[in-house]
């Protein structure tokens, strides 16, 4: 049937979220789906069953396709480390670390691996729907792109530009990205969705036809805010600048947020607790007087051990455990909670020893060995099933006391009163009889659901909206056009071919 893919006229116009809706609307009519976006750059990770990592966000359309998540559908994924420093994943495995000046050689050969990957998802499908990064509209990151329309043209695939109503301009962004990209890369768009409308879908008739008519463009749909988005797993670092609505009487479980803070969306799970407030707190603010304390993972432990010291939050975290109240850290959070972290062969930076926060007796070291595994088993004495993704080895005398048994062996620790602990294990609170576990220790009692099933429940709400509002017949057909496109090009390889031996 093909393949189509979903571009925007800028960051976090609702791609991921709109490829995910589109997956699981195809799933439902019973086709065979698989997600797919050539280039990610986010700290947000999952593992994949054959030890490789891709974005949070793919893996959470391979759900919506109802399919395992493979390092195909995510090939190259930048995970930064530094304002100008990335850790570049090609297929699931590092390749080694890329500065920003370097990214366009950089990425020289990597449109065959992305190529490959493609062509590997469109072998195992009905329909493959991609997701492209950033916007085509850069058009001075054009040269060797793989993420937008370089992937497009070499791929041939149709596709569909969106823009985002929400933050005004739409207008001027859809008929402007037409203007600026190359006559070539506009002649791929087949189609425009607007997603993020609020109020009456009549009121903004008009400005459909104005973007059609200036760009030539069908109109296939005006998509209107979808709440069930805000279910989802994070990956996006745009999320933490939003506030967090305070609720009166609500616990509150505290998560500073560092610089290079890195699968937050471990926290997501607690959010399904209607006696719980999670508070993401930005730098410049002090942690507030909470029930716990969540230390989240991080892409470069050393630099943000350092700096959660700068904004002295090590004294309220010491001052929250003096108050007896308990304290978690998740893979970063953990190695930050220990004696000392050392990077001995400056894995992530210049080779230093930082001093930890000293609540576990443990120390980590470093190096550039990395552990990418999905991992089942128990804590405080309930389930859970979750995934690692981290560098350096942690040891110590309160790993005699594990917080996790990982399939038989034991993991994280725990402090000798009991108040902290650490794990390596991400989405540990995701199933809902061990996120009780923890809430008992607070004075909460929990009652959401699992989520992995509040997750698959609203990825149904968004494949229902995205049908009432967009022609979704209308995307498979352009779709089918990529096969059309495909079949083509192998005609006039053939008919070159036979004129070679004219």
């Amino acid at each position: 049937m093909g393949a189509v893919m979903l571009q925007g006229t800028g960051s976090d116009v609702g791609k991921s979220v709109l490829v995910a809706a589109l997956c699981r609307a195809l799933a439902n009519r019973g086709l065979s789906v698989r997600p797919f976006k050539p280039q990610n750059m986010s700290n947000n990770a999952a593992a994949t069953a054959d030890g490789g990592e891709i974005g949070r966000a793919q893996a959470t359309q391979a759900m919506a396709c109802r399919v395992p998540p493979s390092v195909d559908m995510n090939p190259v994924l930048l995970k930064p480390e530094g304002d100008r420093t990335s850790q570049i994943i090609v297929r699931g495995k590092v390749r080694g670390k890329l500065e920003a000046g370097r990214w366009r050689e950089g990425r020289i050969g990597l449109l065959d691996e992305v190529l490959e990957s493609y062509r590997t998802l469109r072998a195992q499908c009905d329909i493959v729907v991609i997701e492209g990064a950033g916007s085509p509209a850069e058009i001075n990151l054009r040269a060797g792109d793989i993420a937008n329309m370089g992937f497009a043209r070499a791929a041939g695939v149709p596709v569909v530009l969106v823009g985002d109503i929400d933050r005004g301009g739409v207008i001027a962004s859809l008929v402007g990205t037409k203007t600026v990209i190359d006559p070539e890369d506009a002649a791929m768009i087949g189609g425009f969705l607007v997603n993020k409308f609020r109020g009456d879908p009549a009121l903004f008739a008009d400005g459909m036809t104005a973007i059609s008519e200036r760009t030539g463009w069908a109109a296939f749909g005006l998509i209107p805010w979808l709440a069930p988005a805000f279910r989802l797993p994070s990956e996006d670092a745009v999320i933490l600048e939003r506030p967090a609505a305070s609720e009166a009487r609500r616990l509150i479980i505290a998560c500073p947020i560092t610089p290079r803070i890195a699968n937050f969306d471990d926290l997501d799970p607690l959010r399904l607790e209607p006696g719980v407030e999670v508070v993401m707190v930005p730098p410049g603010t002090p942690l507030p007087d909470a029930a716990m304390i969540v230390l989240a993972g991080s892409k470069a432990t050393t630099a943000d051990l350092l700096f959660l010291r700068e904004q002295g939050w090590d004294i309220d975290i010491l001052a929250h455990h003096r108050k007896g109240r308990p304290v978690l850290g998740l893979c970063g959070g953990y190695q930050m909670l220990g004696r000392s972290v050392s990077d001995p062969d400056g894995v992530e930076g210049p080779p230093r020893d930082v001093p930890g926060l000293g609540l576990l007796d443990v120390t980590t070291i470093l190096s550039g060995d990395k552990t990418v595994r999905q991992v089942t088993g128990e804590a405080l004495g309930a389930p859970f099933a979750g995934y690692e993704i981290h560098l350096g080895e942690t040891e110590g005398p309160d790993r005699a006391r594990p917080l996790c048994h990982v399939e038989g062996r034991p993991e994280g620790a725990i402090s000798a009163d009991g108040l902290v602990a650490g794990s390596y294990v991400h989405g540990l609170l995701g199933l809902a009889e061990q996120r009780r576990a923890w809430l008992a220790r607070i004075g909460a009692a929990g009652s959401g659901p699992d989520h992995h099933a509040d997750i698959d429940a609203a990825l149904d709400e968004l494949a229902a909206a995205f049908e009432a509002h967009v022609d979704v017949d209308a995307l498979i057909a352009l779709a089918h056009t990529a096969d059309q496109a495909i079949a083509a090009q192998h005609r006039m390889a053939e008919v070159s071919e036979k004129r070679s031996y004219i």
